[in-house]
């Protein structure tokens, strides 16, 4: 291994994923979370559990049995200068807290570069796309001062392609993967950024998990790319199925949402394609939709966003608004995609108003 990094998460759910990958790999990593969630996994550490190909059953894997050393703690614990990458795990209403966004303002102030793995692209990232005009898209974020003095240069952005859940009958440092694909991230502006992730890359690439009956090359990868919207497939992904989970009156499975009306799912995916070429994209940057169809039929709940919404939630990541703005933008519209962000919209204000 080239240089050990030391790399810090914010959030402890996703995030225990590519952590794990990263630790695998001998580098170290740092998990920012709450409190009680922080103090069991520095009692206890992490378990992911995932697929190995060829092999029967899930593998847990214990962070503790991995070379890279893992912790927890607060955002007021972090020095922000310590870390050569900090990852955007949360959800994007979260950078809202305070502690949270002090953090990131600190790291933006000590030239560390960030990578996201939202589904919501940090407004930062936009600024990278030319021709965008971002004053526009603001009130698709929960807050969008939060983005306003972070460095596009110092931003990259990450498809959080592979599916994982916290089991509800788990403890909280417990994950387990649903659809072991890759993260698929943009390149960085500066070279020697962009040469720390194609490191970490081979990192993950060669690192073996021992079962203890011998060597197994574990799922999930970082992919790095040169494109900067290739992270972007995701989002045909979210409108064509995870947004389409939220119905008037209850929700429906990913599987359901794509699966229930084919061509109406297609359409919309290939709409938001085309969108993506628009903005200068390359149509080989895009999943074809053959391959995304057929990876839903695996996705048997509804989204994180629809369940979100179903459980009360009066914020959740609005990538179905920023995609509806950004096509307005360009002229474009779907009727589809308008009635999808109108169910969300009366979700979210029914919500609210039960909150008080």
């Amino acid at each position: 291994m080239a240089k050990k990094y030391n790399i810090l998460l914010l959030g402890a759910s996703y995030g225990s994923l590519l952590a794990t990958k990263l630790i695998l790999a001998g580098h170290d990593a740092k998990l920012i979370c709450l409190p009680a969630e922080a103090d069991l996994i520095n009692a206890e550490g992490t378990l992911v559990r995932m697929p190995v190909k060829g092999r029967e059953g899930l593998f847990d894997i214990k962070s503790g049995d991995l070379p890279g050393s893992l912790s927890a703690g607060s955002p007021e614990s972090v020095t922000a200068a310590d870390y050569d990458l900090a990852v955007l795990a949360m959800q994007e209403p979260q950078y809202r807290s305070p502690g949270v966004r002090a953090l990131l303002d600190g790291l933006s102030k000590a030239g560390v570069p960030l990578m996201s793995i939202m589904n919501m692209p940090p407004l930062t990232y936009l600024k990278r796309i030319n021709g965008l005009d971002t004053s526009a898209y603001r009130e698709s974020y929960a807050d969008a001062t939060v983005w306003d003095s972070l460095d596009p240069d110092l931003m990259t952005l990450c498809s959080p392609d592979p599916q994982a859940f916290r089991p509800p009958d788990e403890p909280v440092n417990v994950l387990q993967v649903r659809l072991p694909t890759n993260f698929k991230s943009a390149r960085f502006a500066s070279d020697e950024h962009t040469a720390m992730l194609r490191q970490i890359e081979a990192d993950i690439e060669a690192a073996r998990y021992d079962t203890g009956d011998g060597l197994v090359e574990l799922p999930v990868k970082l992919r790095v790319h040169d494109s900067i919207f290739v992270p972007m497939a995701k989002w045909c992904m979210l409108l064509a199925g995870n947004y389409r989970c939220v119905q008037a009156d209850d929700m429906r499975t990913i599987k359901d949402a794509v699966h229930t009306d084919l061509a109406e799912t297609k359409a919309v995916y290939d709409w938001v394609s085309e969108l993506c070429v628009s903005l200068g994209a390359n149509p080989s940057d895009m999943v074809p939709f053959e391959k995304y169809a057929n990876a839903a039929q695996s996705l048997i709940s509804p989204s994180s966003a629809a369940r979100a919404l179903a459980a009360g939630a009066p914020n959740i990541e609005r990538v179905d608004r920023l995609v509806q703005s950004i096509a307005a933008g360009r002229g474009k519209q779907s009727d589809a995609v308008d009635a999808t962000v109108a169910l969300v919209d009366g979700w979210i204000e029914r919500n609210r108003a039960k909150a008080g």
